[in-house]
């Protein structure tokens, strides 16, 4: 079933189509939200502008937050493998989150994550906005609640609305993040659950031009 999000939560003609090298220059220096003071960097999205499939993510992890790449922690192999059972090559797509800074809690020597509040994924929406705007893809996969969220310009319930979506006049769809998947301590129900995460990638990638997404 189709969902149709307002037309105003998602970018409009009006926002500038910048190039990326330009945005991510540009997002380095962000202080839109205080997120940015304890970061270690900003992690901006990544893969080739001429994407058709776009994924939004939640925000960096830990990992992330070091390397300065999205994706790139236990959620991110969770990711790629899933990606790549789906048939999807990931140097294909373009991957980022709704949040760019690694917002957590210090717990003597660790940082614990800590999930993003409206202000913040509303903030960082403005930059969300610009790499839609520069990569205009066929399709753009939100993988949780947040980016949801960040997308529709509202609370999302990932389980009720998971599927094929409309955030204004861009074709979408909803899934889970593959975290989710982390956080199942049972081995059976995780397994059944990833299955489920790797159809909706397969899903996705039959509303794509072949040539989008193909490994």
């Amino acid at each position: 079933m189709n969902i149709e999000f307002p037309s105003d939560a998602f970018p409009q003609a009006e926002i500038p189509r910048t190039p990326l090298t330009e945005l991510r220059d540009q997002a380095g220096a962000c202080t839109r939200c205080p997120l940015y003071g304890p970061a270690t960097q900003t992690v901006f999205g990544e893969g080739p502008e001429d994407a058709r499939l776009f994924f939004v993510g939640e925000q960096p992890g830990e990992q992330e937050d070091l390397a300065g790449r999205p994706f790139v922690g236990p959620a991110g192999k969770v990711f790629d493998r899933a990606l790549a059972e789906a048939g999807i090559a990931r140097d294909l797509v373009y991957v980022t989150g709704a949040v760019k800074h690694f917002k957590y809690v210090p717990r003597g020597k660790k940082r614990i994550h800590s999930k993003p509040n409206a202000y913040e994924i509303r903030q960082c929406h403005w930059w969300l906005e610009r790499e839609l705007a520069a990569i205009a893809p066929q399709l753009v996969v939100a993988l949780g609640g947040t980016a949801a969220r960040s997308l529709a310009g509202r609370a999302v319930s990932v389980l009720r609305e998971r599927g094929p979506a409309l955030f204004g006049a861009q074709a979408g769809f909803i899934t889970i993040h593959p975290s989710f998947l982390l956080r199942l301590p049972d081995e059976r129900r995780r397994a059944a659950e990833y299955a489920k995460f790797v159809a909706d990638l397969k899903a996705v990638r039959s509303m794509v031009a072949p040539a989008a997404a193909a490994a």
